[in-house]
């Protein structure tokens, strides 16, 4: 009888392993394998993200840069990998290049075609331990700053790119402590020169 349970407990994991586990993201890289200057955060053009979630399907795209703590916003459709991607890359373009090294995510499966955006962008992209929101710790804080002007439970398909950039605009010109008191614009604007 034990053996009968071992080979039935075994063959739904065979069998969730083939269809591809839930979580599972192909040719993800992880955290770990991110080069030092991300984690000490001395260097600008290291991102983190994430998906801030609003009531049904919306949300918008927090991204947060490691070096300043800069925030963009970018509005996406849907939390489809083609929808999320495509918004990352038009955002992503829109900086300086200067600023574009590596992406940080955490293991949502709305990043699956992270190598889309690799290519377009020529950032790489490392993704989180699961269930470890902490490796993401400056997107993790500025969404709780973001819940003031969307709270839990709120509709955010409705707000427009315009208005995303309007209160990123806000965050990003208030002064943090972590920043000795600078706004992440003139740290942010400072590694640009």
């Amino acid at each position: 009888m034990r053996e009968t349970f071992a080979h039935e407990a075994h063959v739904p994991h065979a069998k969730s392993h083939k269809s591809g586990s839930r979580g599972q993201i192909v040719d993800a890289i992880s955290i770990s394998q991110r080069p030092h200057e991300v984690g000490d955060r001395a260097i600008p053009g290291h991102w983190e993200g994430d998906l801030l979630i609003g009531a049904g399907n919306s949300a918008i795209i927090v991204l947060v840069e490691r070096h300043s703590r800069f925030t963009v916003l970018c509005k996406v459709q849907n939390r489809s990998t083609q929808a999320v991607v495509q918004s990352l890359i038009g955002q992503m373009k829109k900086l300086p290049s200067q600023v574009l090294k590596s992406l940080t995510w955490d293991r949502g499966q709305e990043l699956s075609t992270h190598k889309v955006f690799s290519i377009a962008t020529d950032m790489g992209v490392y993704f989180c331990d699961p269930r470890s929101p902490w490796q993401r710790g400056s997107t993790e804080n500025t969404n709780g700053l973001l819940r003031q002007y969307f709270p839990k439970g709120s509709e955010v398909a409705t707000y427009t790119q315009e208005q995303l950039d309007e209160i990123a605009a806000k965050l990003n010109t208030r002064p943090r402590k972590t920043l000795e008191f600078k706004t992440p614009a003139e740290v942010f604007h400072k590694a640009l020169q």
